[in-house]
């Protein structure tokens, strides 16, 4: 039997029958104007995390870890830049640790890169490293204004697929979570409504849909 690697939230872990198998992919897709980052900043908490972003400075990604309300870890922030954002990536994944966590904050910039087989190229290259050392890779993909060409190659690379939509109704705030995929085990129907204010918890103010 394949093992679950905790993601560091409870009510996720839950779901999925005790995390999410060893040498998956997931994708987590949210709106740029929402608390989808605390989801990230949890995950550093369960083993050593590689945390590669490609839009904020590494400073930028540390002191926001540092400072969120969350349980977090010590991760190894890198700061991709340059002409070469795929190739730089690379070279960083290629040296993820055994039974690591690989984080990709945001994959819209890898997915932009022309021509499209090159960042094929680039998935199939950190699908077998997750999958060899056991790993547990998140890619962050923004769901805003604008979606890069590639976002359909993403999907279908990705074993694990989180959607979060937030939508601002009345005098709140309300964020749910679905998970259409699920490679490898039985991806949970119902949609979970969650509170994001220090941390990833069930809102427990609301039936769950």
């Amino acid at each position: 039997m394949v093992n679950r690697l905790h993601t560091g939230i409870d009510v996720l872990d839950r779901k999925l029958g005790g995390g999410i198998p060893e040498g998956s992919i997931v994708a987590l897709s949210a709106q740029p104007a929402s608390q989808a980052e605390l989801f990230l900043y949890e995950l550093t908490a369960t083993r050593g995390t590689l945390y590669l972003s490609l839009d904020r400075t590494a400073q930028s990604v540390t002191s926001s870890i540092e400072q969120s309300p969350a349980t977090t870890g010590d991760p190894t922030v890198r700061h991709i830049s340059g002409e070469a954002p795929l190739d730089n990536a690379g070279k960083l994944v290629s040296a993820l640790p055994e039974t690591s966590n690989l984080i990709v904050d945001p994959l819209d910039v890898l997915e932009s890169q022309e021509p499209p087989s090159r960042f094929r190229s680039f998935m199939n290259d950190l699908q077998n490293h997750i999958v060899n050392t056991g790993s547990l890779g998140i890619v962050h993909c923004l769901d805003g204004r604008s979606v890069p060409p590639l976002r359909d190659t993403t999907e279908h690379f990705a074993d694990v697929i989180f959607q979060l939509e937030t939508t601002t109704t009345n005098d709140e705030v309300e964020n749910r979570l679905a998970i259409p995929k699920f490679r490898g085990g039985r991806a949970p129907t119902d949609i979970i409504k969650l509170d994001l204010v220090e941390q990833v918890s069930i809102d427990t103010s609301r039936d769950i849909a």
